[in-house]
């Protein structure tokens, strides 16, 4: 403490990761700004805060902040909450299994005091989330491994009775459509009763990031994206598989700037659009 009584200013913590880690420096960087713009469609300020504790060249590395590119983060982000929060309220002291959460806040958007939220990241995004938003057990909980790997579901030691949605935010578009389907079945196996909810990335957009294009003057270079789909393709798919009872595109908020509104409301007339776009997908598992 200073001699006015005042704290010292907390030192920033340095990051530095590569490859599909980095990605979630990238999806906070827009969130916050998101958050901070005029009409913003995300209330968020636990990424603003977020965002001033890191020491990164967020600009330099990424380039300035695009706000289209901004509100999509901020609109996925508001779909998927909003589906949280209604299974939450269907399910009180819910269990909420964030896949890959990386940098994000959702816990503290959503947050009603009794849900239970357990964190699956990568060994070192584990590390820079625990030094930034430390765990609090028993409500908050990290495991720090894969999500493709079965030890996450012994640590979460959870039951169809804990009622478990799972949230894969950002996440399945990077990983083999063979992986993306065993990890569908894996969680519709261990949580008969529950609830996943992930977004999808359309093939145009993944066949760009394979091609290797898309480099930011900073050096940035957009991860490969193997797995895109045709949202409205998927839903059908994922309709005959036996675990499944029910699968919808799940539409974001009507928010925004006025251009934004008018946009969203459109994609909500015409459902050709949302079934070729990026779209969040929500599969609620048969009970056995």
């Amino acid at each position: 403490m200073d001699p006015d009584g005042a704290s010292p200013p907390r030192r920033r913590l340095r990051v530095d990761l590569s490859g599909v880690p980095e990605t979630t420096l990238l999806t906070l960087y827009y969130r916050a700004r998101e958050a901070a713009s005029a009409f913003s469609v995300l209330d968020d300020p636990k990424a603003v805060e977020l965002l001033a504790a890191i020491d990164f060249d967020f600009v330099g590395r990424f380039g300035q902040a695009r706000p289209v590119f901004g509100r999509y983060i901020g609109l996925r982000a508001a779909a998927i909450d909003a589906q949280v929060r209604q299974f939450m309220a269907a399910f009180p002291g819910a269990t909420v299994v964030a896949l890959g959460e990386g940098l994000e806040t959702q816990f503290w958007r959503v947050d009603d005091g009794r849900v239970r939220w357990f964190t699956v990241e990568l060994p070192e995004t584990a590390a820079v989330r625990a030094a930034l938003l430390p765990a609090d057990p028993p409500r908050r909980r990290m495991f720090a491994g894969s999500a493709l790997e079965p030890e996450w579901l012994e640590a979460l030691g959870a039951d169809p009775a804990n009622h478990v949605m799972v949230v894969a935010q950002g996440l399945l578009m990077y990983l083999p459509p063979e992986q993306v389907r065993a990890l569908i079945t894996r969680c519709a196996a261990a949580f008969p009763g529950g609830a996943m909810i992930f977004d999808t990335m359309p093939l145009r957009l993944t066949a760009f990031t394979t091609s290797g294009r898309g480099r930011r003057p900073g050096g940035y270079q957009p991860p490969p994206m193997p797995w895109g789909v045709t949202p409205g393709q998927l839903v059908e798919e994922l309709r005959l598989e036996p675990a499944v009872g029910r699968v919808r595109l799940v539409d974001p908020p009507v928010a925004g700037d006025p251009a934004t509104r008018s946009v969203l409301t459109i994609r909500r007339l015409l459902p050709g659009l949302r079934r070729h776009g990026p779209s969040v997908v929500r599969i609620d598992f048969r009970r056995r």
